[in-house]
């Protein structure tokens, strides 16, 4: 990949996103600034320059800085701004007034009437009675984009999957926790509130004793979501609260013992754009810019940004290598040689790191210090854009899935998903647990909070140790010093990682989602999902 000349390092890729119509047309050119910079430096075998933000004669350089939380009042998509990509991601994705989950996504759900996977002969007639519900929601009009229809195993195979998650949820609640707590789950990302519903009706009818101890809060961002959430969930589960608020916003601290979940959520969580100088290592976080036509171009600075820092940082403590060759990384004389060599690149490949992840690991921290984390969701995808932990960018037009190429697409039109590393999200989140509590005086951190087994916790907290001469290495100590009946702390197991089969042949009724011909698809779809429990 060719750089411009001017003192800028960068990568400019414009595109033009024209209106929906009856094409959709998306083009790309280089800036008159690149062209001429080629030109210049066009007998030159390779181009390193120096890397200075600051002194390029681009009109971009003077454009507002902003954030997607700055961008939240806006009617429509902003112009001749700057931001770094997890904010033109949050934005695209769900800004209130023209974000895509707020405005165009819609989650598919297969009707009142569920699949009657016994009546089924095989895998392929389930695919056929799942394309037939689909076409319930009509063919998508000659102009314009289609409906952004999207589907997750919640709805596909309800009530089974939730009930699956619910007796996960339960079993390690009757283990750990009844009666002396109750049992309080927090959601993120809620969807249609179908999850939620499949969960709670579980309970009433498996185990009343527990239903009535329940506590069901949803954390949600999409006003639509929640309207749907709350007509659907209030009138048959007393013990749901719904929130609207984004999970980063979260500022109350929950003190007892909870379970959180988050299934098909952090694929949509925003990522920042990173690439490395290979000469010199140092990295250089992306920002996009939009100029006055609405144009998008993208360019590197060295990192400023205090979350990308701090996610480097991690990963570099956890023994994380950054996606570059070992013998680049391990001698300045070799990269010296390569990055002197003819069309050798100046940066990297792309890399998107998953920032907002960080975030919310930081925010289970500091305002749910003794939750339990379930978790699900991609662990690869087809069809994605050029780069390291590259996005899937896509949208549906004409009643097609259309994969796109590039990052810069017009805002709300396009879903942004991600893959995640679920081994290093394993080790990202038991560091972060480990490290102490943030205190504020909104949320201050209390560790003096009295459980229903005493009403102090400073004897059992003494004697907690007294049966072990050491802390397993497979368990946490516990916040509130809490001891079981054999006097082990009662703090929570390491978290592992599971196949996607591997969660539902532990916790799922299998049976019920058998096929006539022995196939099974709530196990053998979603290959590429994984668990983290």
């Amino acid at each position: 990949m060719r750089f411009s000349s001017s003192s800028t390092f960068r990568l400019i890729q414009r595109q033009s996103v024209k209106s929906f119509g009856s094409t959709y047309t998306s083009t790309f050119a280089t800036s008159a600034q690149s062209r001429l910079s080629t030109r210049k430096s066009f007998d030159r075998l390779n181009y390193n320059s120096d890397v200075s933000f600051e002194d390029s004669p681009d009109a971009y350089v003077n454009y507002d800085m902003v954030t997607a939380n700055n961008l939240e009042n806006h009617t429509a998509p902003p112009k001749r701004v700057k931001m770094l990509v997890r904010d033109f991601i949050e934005d695209s994705l769900y800004n209130p007034n023209y974000g895509y989950f707020p405005r165009h996504a819609t989650i598919f759900t297969p009707s009142d009437n569920n699949i009657e996977f016994g009546s089924l002969r095989d895998s392929a007639e389930f695919e056929n009675e799942v394309a037939k519900r689909y076409a319930l929601y009509g063919a998508d009009e000659e102009v314009g984009t289609g409906k952004q229809l999207w589907h997750t195993p919640t709805e596909l195979f309800k009530p089974w999957y939730g009930q699956a998650i619910a007796q996960c949820l339960v079993s390690e609640y009757l283990l750990k926790y009844f009666p002396y707590e109750d049992f309080i789950i927090y959601e993120i990302g809620a969807g249609n509130g179908t999850l939620a519903m499949d969960i709670l009706d579980y309970l009433r009818e498996e185990y009343p004793e527990v239903y009535d101890r329940t506590q069901y809060n949803i954390i949600e961002i999409s006003g639509n979501m929640v309207n749907r959430q709350r007509k659907k969930l209030y009138p048959a589960h007393p013990c749901v609260n719904i929130v609207h608020k984004s999970i980063f916003h979260w500022d109350i601290r929950e003190p007892a013992p909870c379970f959180f979940v988050a299934m098909e959520v952090i694929d949509n969580f925003a990522h920042d754009l990173v690439r490395y100088d290979l000469q010199t290592l140092e990295p250089y976080q992306g920002l996009i810019s939009i100029d006055e036509e609405g144009d998008f171009s993208t360019f590197y600075s060295p990192v400023a940004d205090p979350l990308i820092s701090s996610f480097l940082s991690l990963r570099q403590r956890l023994s994380h290598p950054p996606p570059l060759s070992r013998l680049l990384r391990a001698s300045s004389t070799i990269r010296k040689i390569y990055t002197s060599l003819p069309f050798a690149p100046n940066l990297s490949v792309p890399e998107y790191l998953p920032t907002r992840l960080l975030s919310l690991l930081r925010t289970l921290r500091d305002h749910f210090p003794r939750h339990r984390l379930l978790l699900s969701d991609f662990s690869s995808l087809p069809d994605t854009i050029p780069g390291i932990n590259a996005p899937v960018v896509q949208t549906r037009y004409k009643n097609t899935t259309v994969p796109c190429t590039t990052l810069l697409v017009k805002q709300g039109y396009f879903d942004i998903f991600f893959p995640t590393n679920f081994e290093r999200l394993r080790d990202m989140y038991e560091h972060v647990l480990s490290q102490p509590l943030t205190a504020s005086p909104s949320t201050p951190y209390d560790l003096s909070r009295a459980s229903p087994l005493t009403t102090s916790t400073s004897s059992l907290s003494v004697g907690a140790d007294f049966f072990s001469s050491r802390h397993p290495s497979n368990r946490r100590r516990p916040l509130d010093g809490v001891a079981s009946a054999s006097g082990l702390p009662v703090g929570e197991h390491k978290s592992s990682v599971y196949s996607h089969a591997e969660f539902l042949e532990t916790y799922a009724s299998l049976g019920r989602t058998l096929l006539r011909n022995g196939e099974n698809p709530m196990v053998d779809f979603y290959k590429n999902v994984k668990f983290l429990f």
